[in-house]
């Protein structure tokens, strides 16, 4: 494992420098990895067999300060990552990802934190005849989450530089295809990191102020896509969600949401027919209606064009009980200017994710 992780290590160092020679002010990391999947849900015992490992390979582009967000973050990092993990199960198989990534800096950069997204590539699906024991993952293509807290240290021996510390590795479809219980890897993480540029890096400081001052504004967003429900084999139904909110900017990088879903959500329209039939004691009815309305609170934290979203909602109009009153949305937004926005975004209650939302926005 560790002799494979060198080699693509120094492959890809050959093909970033050969490939774009001005590429400056960058790095390329590689990280060997090792932990335990953590029991967030008893039905993945059985999945629990061994510690997994891999690596996770990283090329990083490095800021400065030339735009005021960059200031503003501690000038972060960007660029895209590849991992590779052994689950040591025979159900669960490798998983294979590729993230688009940020790291942020603390304690005068000796402390990384990098926040990746993006998506995975499973060999063992679950299948109804061949693989019926992995209800972790019920498509080939997941949805991965990466967190990595690292201490670092950059050019200890040349241009190499060593790091270690833990990583959180989440992999689910969002309920697009059942099952979907998930799995959530924490490990301890070791490696390098190699520098690819000779410079000393120069950090602009313009001694930028946070206050910034907006009236409210009100956002209307539509929000779709293709989920099913906890039983195998249910069907894939649309959903659509109609929101409006509104936000008050508290500085340059918050602002505090207030406001309103309306979903139609398919899918409970067969998870009635079917708890009608399977549990009628739970008091579900064929009849009931689909539709749920919530009241929610949010925070928008602003970087650049982008944004990170949080949500907590709790039902007014819930029909039919599926997962509780309570339900959250995580996910980020692009300005595609200054009224207009595209949202990718997760639905979810509590551990349990409902669906993945493409959106549609304008903001007032």
């Amino acid at each position: 494992m560790l002799k494979k992780a060198v080699f693509i290590f120094i492959l890809f160092i050959n093909v970033v420098n050969a490939q774009d020679k001005e590429q400056q002010s960058s790095f390329v990391d590689v990280n060997y990895f090792t932990g335990n999947i953590a029991l967030h849900n008893t039905d993945i015992q059985h999945l629990i067999t061994g510690h997994p490992e891999g690596f996770i390979i990283g090329w990083n582009k490095k800021t400065f300060g030339g735009k005021e967000w960059e200031q503003r973050y501690n000038y972060p990092d960007y660029g895209a990552s590849y991992s590779y993990q052994n689950f040591k199960n025979e159900y669960l198989g490798q998983n294979h990802a590729l993230y688009a990534h940020y790291n942020f800096y603390f304690l005068n950069r000796n402390l990384m934190m990098r926040i990746g997204q993006g998506l995975a590539y499973t060999s063992a699906p679950y299948d109804n005849e061949n693989n019926f024991r992995n209800v972790a993952f019920g498509s080939r293509i997941l949805s991965s989450t990466m967190l990595m807290l690292n201490y670092k240290k950059e050019r200890l021996l040349g241009d190499l530089g060593i790091q270690a510390g833990l990583s959180l590795i989440h992999y689910s479809n969002a309920n697009v295809k059942a099952p979907n219980t998930s799995v959530n890897s924490v490990t301890f993480n070791v490696g390098v990191n190699y520098k690819l540029d000779k410079n000393t890096p120069v950090y602009a400081d313009d001694h930028l102020s946070n206050k910034f001052t907006e009236r409210m504004r009100v956002n209307f967003v539509f929000r779709a896509g293709l989920n099913e429900s906890d039983q195998v084999n249910s069907g894939q139904f649309p959903f659509y969600v109609f929101s409006v909110y509104a936000d008050k900017r508290l500085n340059k990088k918050s602002a505090v949401q207030l406001g309103t879903d309306i979903f139609y959500s398919n899918f409970l329209k067969q998870y009635a027919r079917y708890r009608a039939v399977a549990s009628p004691h739970w008091g579900i009815s064929e009849d009931d209606d689909y539709k749920r309305t919530g009241l929610f609170v949010g925070h928008e934290l602003f970087m650049n064009k982008m944004s990170l979203v949080t949500q907590f909602g709790y039902y007014t109009y819930y029909p039919i009980d599926f997962e509780g009153r309570l339900y959250q949305r995580v996910g980020l937004k692009y300005y595609l200017g200054n009224k207009l926005f595209s949202a990718l975004t997760l639905k979810t209650h509590a551990a349990k994710a409902e669906a993945v939302e493409f959106g549609l926005g304008y903001r007032f």
